[in-house]
């Protein structure tokens, strides 16, 4: 009886992986669909006025502060790409006033983080 239960153990399994082998086989990869959909970041972004590009500091977490070190200056009238935006998220009120007006986005930027405030959509 040990015999026949080891055979069948042995041919379960195979018959099972070449049920699931064609499946496999005609799905196509997600990391290939991935990719060849992918489009290069062309969100460009101009500076209102000078402008400290900010690095979040070791106690800022991922989001940069008006407190974080700065990294470097935009020039008034500089253009940037940026693709995404971290949101600062305060118990109340806005997370910094900068440029003139409040707000709680920071675009990510080459060497940084920007208020969106600061930058307009060119």
């Amino acid at each position: 009886m040990t015999q026949r239960w080891m055979t069948m153990a042995a041919v379960v399994p195979a018959a099972l992986g070449t049920m699931l082998a064609p499946a496999a086989e005609a799905a196509p990869a997600p990391a290939a669909a991935v990719h060849a959909t992918a489009k290069p970041c062309t969100s460009k972004w101009q500076a209102k006025q000078r402008v400290a590009v900010r690095r979040p500091g070791p106690h800022d977490g991922p989001v940069a502060t008006m407190q974080s070190p700065i990294h470097h200056h935009l020039r008034k009238g500089q253009v940037v790409t940026s693709c995404y935006v971290a949101v600062a998220r305060t118990e109340s009120g806005p997370a910094y006033e900068a440029c003139g007006s409040e707000g709680h986005l920071w675009r990510i930027v080459p060497g940084g983080q920007v208020p969106q405030t600061c930058l307009k959509r060119v």
